[in-house]
């Protein structure tokens, strides 16, 4: 196994806990608008919890991920899937284009994570 392919692979836990930190995202979200303006104990709470874990999940990946791609992908994944929970649950309404944009938001996420990640040197003047 060459050493660009040992690398890829030992990224590959980073960007699990990357989507799940994504995951978790979306979770605080939904829970801090159901908080009333963090009046509500339960959304609160639920909000608390993962919005620490997600954060703690974004900050483990980027040690193997670039930031800018970590960063993108868990905001992009973040938003759409709590979108997407808005309109399954019937809090947003469903268009056809909004799931068009939304699409682009996923597909625009996983076109960054098959990216190369490696870093470019910088250039000396």
């Amino acid at each position: 196994m060459t050493a660009q392919a040992r690398k890829a692979q030992n990224t590959g836990i980073f960007w699990v806990i990357l989507l799940a930190s994504a995951l978790l995202e979306a979770v605080w979200a939904t829970a801090m608008g159901l908080s009333d303006g963090f009046t509500q104990l339960m959304p609160t709470l639920v909000f608390t919890v993962t919005a620490v874990l997600s954060m703690l999940g974004l900050g483990i990946a980027v040690k193997r991920i670039p930031l800018g791609t970590a960063y993108a992908v868990w905001v992009g994944i973040g938003a759409a899937l709590t979108v997407g929970w808005a309109m399954i649950t019937g809090v947003e309404s469903a268009s056809p284009l909004k799931l068009l944009f939304i699409a682009g938001i996923v597909g625009c996420a996983a076109g960054l994570k098959a990216l190369p990640s490696g870093k470019t040197p910088a250039k000396a003047n």
